[in-house]
């Protein structure tokens, strides 16, 4: 039923498997050679046991789940069920990548907690490309500190449920840490219909779109005086995040406990699978 080389492959329990996200992670996997996806969560799902492939058992939920060796979790699911893959990574031993966003404080805190005895990787968007926005963005944060506007528009399609999206909030805080130690706090700025007074210094303005098939875009504008400057980033597929999501995996079986993100992948240079 199963690979006969699985062994020497990188076992991926993927959660959220039917969905956008766990359909490209799987494919993705598929198509290299160090990783295999032997398990997957599809909470409500009506059709378990073995997927179309014959390659991979499916299950309801995480209390499902036994006798099954996994190296790594990769999850692209919901933020409600956060606590079942918590409470299965921590009971098993089992490594996480977690690339699903909306979390609230309190589930931020437990992330961060279960990672004090397991290693997580955490984060709001998993391209490589988006980082190295997000980096750009704050080295010019620094050098333009309070004398410029920013604002951050970002779009997604029209099934995405949170906003605004974890990686403009992402590319919010890099800004701001830059800005914050000697700039005072920065304030994000999320509807402007109800504010009718001129901009303050300080604020950081994020607005979202929800249209269409929109795999997701970012633009970050800095403006001047008499001048602007716009970062973009496109995605045109879903599989960067997914080839993302493997990466990280491949980075975080071989860590201690802690709590990771995709500035520590880039630092290492394993970008590629």
């Amino acid at each position: 039923m199963f690979n006969e080389n699985v062994e020497s492959k990188i076992r991926v329990l993927l959660s959220g498997y039917s969905g956008r996200m766990g359909r490209a992670v799987s494919e993705s996997a598929r198509a290299g050679c160090n990783f295999f996806v032997v398990a997957g969560v599809c909470k409500g799902s009506k059709n378990l046991g073995l997927d179309h492939d014959k390659s991979v058992l499916l299950f309801n939920n995480f209390s499902e789940i036994k006798n099954i060796l996994v190296d790594v979790i990769i999850d692209f699911s919901s933020k409600d069920i956060l606590e079942d893959i918590l409470k299965f990574a921590l009971e098993n031993s089992v490594p996480a990548v977690i690339g699903t966003t909306g979390h609230d404080k309190n589930q931020l805190r437990k992330i961060k907690e279960a990672s004090e005895n397991i290693p997580i990787f955490f984060s709001g968007n998993m391209s490589i490309g988006v980082n190295l926005l997000i980096k750009s963005c704050k080295e010019i944060a620094k050098i333009l500190r309070r004398n410029c506007d920013v604002e951050i528009i970002e779009k997604h399609h029209n099934k995405k449920k949170d906003a605004p999206s974890g990686t403009a909030l992402m590319v919010a805080d890099a800004i701001s840490s830059a800005l914050d130690s000697d700039c005072g706090k920065s304030e994000y700025i999320f509807d402007r219909t109800k504010i009718h007074k001129e901009r303050r210094k300080g604020e950081i303005g994020i607005s979202c779109v929800r249209a269409g098939t929109i795999v997701g875009e970012h633009s970050v504008i800095f403006g001047l005086e008499g001048e602007t400057i716009t970062l973009t980033h496109s995605a045109d597929s879903r599989k960067i995040f997914a080839r993302g999501a493997l990466a990280a995996s491949k980075f975080i079986i071989k860590k201690p406990p802690g709590l990771y993100n995709m500035e520590d992948l880039c630092k290492e240079g394993l970008c590629c699978l």
